[in-house]
């Protein structure tokens, strides 16, 4: 990408960043619930769209200073999407929000509105898998398990030979009936070619005609090809290929990584040397000109009241307030009323504790301001800066200086403070000769021992053990695993395009693949891949993710893995029966998985058939198991996870509704139902499965057929079917039957889909979520006062 055309991307995402903070400005919900919503929905695929552009900017800018300044506006977007999640959620008491009508409103696309991981959470995910392969990988390998030789029994053995021998007795008579058929055919053909008296102009219009007939219909068929493969009815073959120009484009993005890596280790490396340099010669006048203020601010508020002033404290921002436009009586008179208030304060500290637990409003934004000032930046520093004659893109000395100038003032700022409170005491000795009012001691700190409100620090039960010995000692149990390297992207589900238009009916709407992978993305990979945006955002602790088997369940979990570079412990049920027994036991195993996760964050803590810690009735052959081991060790697990660790716990399950629901949804903060996939959906997993087995997909595939008798199946059984149907037989290069719709039917007839009694059992179960409970109360409050309305509206009538 050309310098200008990413200076004019970067003006345009300004632009928007512009817009949408004026639009934040304005107040929403004034016309009722739905406009709210919409206000919501308008401005997250506008975040959104800024945030793709200045995510697509970032990874061609190379200046390091351009580049520093695009991802904190990045991570403000990030966090700013985040929170407007959060509020969604509050708001319209659902996991899944339906913007197809506002896409439509606004002209656009729905890959418009799906968020885009970072490419610098990607790349920093590589980096700590890389790092961890280092460390962890020959634990990994010695404790993988190794294969097995195969032992067959007697019996065995013999039905192979037997199969073996019977294959190649059928091979053989094959061929030898071939070779009769081929003689018949022969016979057959030789009394077809008698001689035939023809006239020679009657048998070139024969010829002619046969001929002709054949072309057209040739060309007919191609013409009709290229007249849906234009506008988008069959697939394109070629399509999938990378051609010169994509594979020039992933060649150049590489080189360009490289010299951004190499532009940004020059920069950090020269930022050192920037400020020492800055120290060295504008230091000592920075110092002289802050006591020569300092002093003439003690000389005008000895003037004008008679004696000296107190200096101000630390927390009252040292010397910096003193240079404000406010005179010396107005700032002295600040300076009392906030003495005041402390002391004030202090005395009510009982209220103050009660006002700290009540919760904090949700309309307060934590990212608004770093996005105004990046903006602010922005336009202030690079909007009109013509930096086209730096062709190698390097960092700017005299910006930086700008920066460490501030950092080296502020620094300066506090010995000069120490200095000058010095002096002010030994002039208040030496003028005022004041001795009346003796110098306040500090105020003694309390012992952390004493303080009742101190939290207890958890006593460490593996102080004396090395990180490496514990990893080894998890990775042996089975506790600590390798998760399989699966992108988000391998996820496949299309857009729902009709969620807006059946809430509208009031019909609640199945959510897509689309919306789920959207929710793994905000809920997981945002927050784990980055450690501000998991400060500041909402904290998520844990997810639950349910639904029929083989909808994806455990894929997700290897996504969330891959695309942050988390560590995946396995804590389910049956992966630590008959582990750390006892009471004792347990607590040592959940000490070091905890321990181990946060030194090695981000960290995924993985239950399986969650409903089994929290199972109703249990029955006695899973009572040996102990599957509710962790029953009540969760609940004081999340407490533990605070927001400076960027740990998740993801519990999956296909039987959420054997589960105790009260305990079951306490641990669990966000509770996500997985569908079985709808009819576009199908279509494009159909496609990639049957592309990945290296077969091309025409039109003779029928997609459309294939997508609807594959009805109630879940991705799982997709993958089963595609495998099952292209084996390597059928993949053999020479195979003349071309592939369709047909070729599946007898797979998919013996699998056994997902019935209707099984999805109103889902149905049922998230109807009894925290969620859904509330959206029916709603609804019946609703339906009542709509009723009330009617009944007198009727006895006015009367």
């Amino acid at each position: 990408m050309s310098h200008s055309t990413y200076q004019q991307l970067w003006h345009r995402a300004q632009q928007g960043v512009e817009e949408i903070l004026q639009l934040e400005s304005e107040s929403a919900g004034e016309d009722g619930q739905l406009e709210e919503f919409r206000h919501h929905h308008n401005l997250f695929i506008k975040y959104v769209r800024i945030f793709q552009k200045l995510q697509l900017l970032q990874d061609q800018l190379v200046q390091p200073q351009k580049w520093q300044l695009v991802d904190k506006l990045l991570q403000a977007l990030a966090g700013r999407l985040l929170e407007l999640r959060h509020q969604m959620v509050q708001a319209g008491l659902t996991e899944f929000h339906y913007m197809d009508d506002t896409l439509q409103d606004l002209k656009l696309t729905p890959s418009n509105a799906e968020i885009p991981i970072p490419r610098y959470i990607s790349r920093e995910a590589e980096k700590l898998r890389e790092e961890r392969k280092i460390f962890l990988g020959q634990l990994l390998e010695e404790e993988s398990p190794a294969l097995e030789e195969a032992v067959l029994t007697t019996d065995e053995a013999v039905r192979i030979i037997q199969v073996a021998e019977r294959g190649r007795q059928g091979r053989l008579r094959a061929e030898f009936m071939k070779k009769i058929w081929d003689e018949q055919q022969r016979g057959k053909r030789r009394k077809m070619m008698a001689p035939i008296s023809m006239e020679s102009q009657e048998a070139a219009t024969l010829i002619q005609k046969v001929w002709r007939g054949y072309y057209q219909r040739k060309q007919t068929v191609r013409e009709r090809a290229q007249e849906l493969e234009l506008i988008g009815m069959v697939p394109t073959v070629d399509t999938e290929k990378p051609g010169a120009a994509s594979v020039a484009a992933e060649e150049a993005a590489e080189r360009m990584h490289e010299l951004q890596q190499r532009h940004w280790v020059e920069f950090v490396r020269d930022q050192d040397r920037i400020k020492q340099l800055v120290i060295d010669t504008e230091g000592p006048n920075v110092k002289e000109t802050l006591r020569d203020q300092i002093h003439k601010w003690f000389i005008e508020c000895y003037n004008s009241t008679g004696k000296f002033p107190d200096f101000p404290s630390v927390e009252q921002g040292g010397s910096e307030i003193i240079f404000t436009e406010n005179t010396p009586e107005q700032l002295l008179a600040e300076m009392a009323a906030e003495a005041e208030e402390k002391e004030r304060s202090k005395k009510e500290t009982v209220p103050q504790e009660k006002k700290s637990a009540e919760p904090k409003p949700e309309g307060i934004s934590k990212f608004l301001s770093n996005i105004a000032q990046e903006h602010k930046t922005y336009t202030a520093v690079w909007k009109g800066r013509d930096d086209s004659s730096n062709l190698q893109q390097q960092h700017d000395v005299e910006l930086e200086k700008e920066v460490k100038r501030k950092e080296v003032e502020a620094e300066i700022r506090q010995q000069v403070d120490e200095l000058m409170r010095e002096e002010l005491r030994n002039l208040r000795m030496a003028i005022e000769q004041d001795f009346s009012e003796p110098l306040k001691a500090k105020p003694k700190t309390k012992k952390k021992g004493k303080d009742k409100g101190a939290k207890k620090k958890d006593k460490d039960l593996t102080a004396h053990r090395t990180l490496t010995s514990l990893c080894d000692e998890l990775i042996k149990q089975g506790l600590m695993k390798a998760a399989p390297h699966v992108r988000l992207s391998n996820y496949l589900g299309d857009f729902g395009y009709l969620g807006s238009s059946l809430l509208a009916a009031d019909i609640e709407p199945q959510p897509s693949l689309c919306d789920i992978r959207q929710i793994i993305t905000m809920y997981a990979i945002l927050p784990l891949g980055s450690q501000t945006l998991h400060e500041k955002a909402p904290l998520v602790r844990s997810i639950l993710l349910a639904g029929p088997p083989g909808v994806g369940k455990k894929m997700l979990v290897h996504c969330i893995c891959t695309e942050t570079g988390a560590n995946l412990f396995d804590l389910s049920a049956k992966n630590i029966a008959g582990k750390y027994p006892g009471k004792a036991g347990l607590q040592m195993m959940l000490h070091m998985v905890l321990k181990v996760a946060k030194l090695l964050q981000p960290s995924v803590l993985w239950i399986d058939d969650a409903e089994k810690t929290f199972l109703k009735k249990v029955s006695k052959e899973a009572r040996a198991l102990e599957p509710k081991r962790l029953r009540k060790e969760l609940p004081k697990l999340l407490k533990r996870i605070g927001t400076v660790d960027r740990l998740l716990l993801i519990g999956t399950t296909s039987r959420p509704f054997d589960a105790d629901p009260r305990p079951f949804f306490r641990v669990y903060e966000h509770i996500i139902p997985i569908p079985r996939p709808d009819y576009s959906s199908r279509i494009l997993i159909w496609k990639k499965l049957v592309e990945q087995q290296g077969v091309a997909v025409s039109s003779s595939l029928e997609l459309g057929s294939l997508a609807r008798i594959s009805d109630g199946y879940t991705p799982g059984q997709l993958v089963q079917a595609v495998q099952t149907v292209l084996n390597e037989q059928r993949l053999w290069p020479h195979t003349p039957t071309p592939l369709t719709a047909y070729s599946f039917i007898r797979t998919l007839s013996s699998i056994t889909p997902i019935y209707v009694d099984e999805e109103e059992a889902f149905r049922n179960w998230f109807a009894k979520t925290p969620l859904m409970k509330a959206i029916l109360k709603i609804r019946r409050e609703k339906q009542r006062s709509e009723q009330e309305a009617a009944e007198k509206e009727e006895k006015k009538r009367r």
